[in-house]
């Protein structure tokens, strides 16, 4: 087996998704499953179980996850070591955001990284929160960058910026550029962010501070993306919670409406394993943001 075959195979058992694995990886689905296939041939092991439409580990899978995991971090901590003996000259930085963070904060700063130490290979790994933080807690990322909260005793957190989420709506719904009440927001039809993006956590915190029980909530639809979520409210008649930056182009371009009603601000936060040394190449990285934030 090859260290890409096990690289493959561990991101299609963390998300038991081939498609999903694919977009992590940039790599074709047909790539991702022919990888598969080889492994399981090579070693005439069956990996995965089709159930339905979503897959599930084999024993021979399970036993065979955390084995992979060990190996590709110790791989990566081979390289991690060569790369610090040759400075910032040559080297790797992988990263993991959240979408928000990943979508409309992080790149200028990356590509501001990249431009002073060109032979640095730079890698984003985009996800939700949970995603993220899982990143850096098995060492996929090195550092990880979230807009949602995260408890996990080994991740150092550090703030590193803030924006604030807002409500919107169609133009044409009956909220739309109007200053309302929680009652008002109780008794709406919603478009939301998956469970464990930032976004919807920090939403359903607000809602909670002002007495709205989430649960409660009539949520018509859950969206994957920001995107996604603010094309649903421009069309039909709900309203959704997603990010300033991410709405912004959306507003300019009339697709939909602000619904005047004030939330808290929210923390961007960095992510460092504990118990992980950090390369030069983050080091540095880090020390850049914390100067040009």
């Amino acid at each position: 087996m090859t260290l890409e075959q096990l690289r493959i195979f561990v991101a299609v058992a963390e998300r038991l998704h081939v498609t999903r694995a694919a977009e992590m990886l940039h790599l074709t689905q047909s790539a991702v499953s022919a990888a598969i296939a080889a492994l399981e041939q090579r070693h005439n092991a069956k990996l995965f179980d089709r159930v339905g439409r979503r897959l599930e580990l084999t024993a021979a899978g399970r036993a065979l996850l955390p084995e992979a995991r060990v190996v590709l971090q110790s791989a990566r901590n081979a390289e991690a070591a060569l790369t610090d003996l040759a400075g910032l000259t040559r080297g790797t930085l992988t990263v993991a955001a959240s979408q928000t963070v990943s979508s409309y904060w992080l790149p200028e700063r990356l590509a501001r990284f990249a431009q002073t130490y060109p032979d640095i290979q730079l890698t984003m790994l985009t996800g939700n929160t949970g995603q993220a933080a899982q990143a850096v807690t098995n060492g996929t990322a090195e550092l990880g960058f979230v807009e949602g909260e995260v408890r996990e005793a080994h991740l150092l957190r550090e703030t590193i910026s803030a924006d604030r989420i807002a409500l919107y709506s169609s133009p044409d719904h009956p909220l739309a550029h109007k200053r309302v009440r929680a009652d008002d927001l109780a008794h709406a039809h919603w478009v939301l962010r998956e469970e464990g993006s930032g976004t919807r956590a920090h939403f359903e915190g607000e809602m909670r501070r002002v007495g709205i029980d989430p649960a409660r909530l009539h949520v018509v639809m859950v969206m994957p993306t920001n995107e996604a979520a603010l094309a649903a409210a421009a069309k039909g008649a709900m309203l959704t919670a997603v990010s300033e930056l991410a709405a912004a182009p959306h507003v300019a371009a009339g697709l939909v409406a602000r619904v005047r009603f004030a939330l808290a601000e929210r923390k961007f936060e960095m992510l460092h394993h504990r118990e992980r040394d950090q390369s030069r190449a983050a080091a540095a990285f880090a020390a850049m943001l914390s100067t040009h934030r």
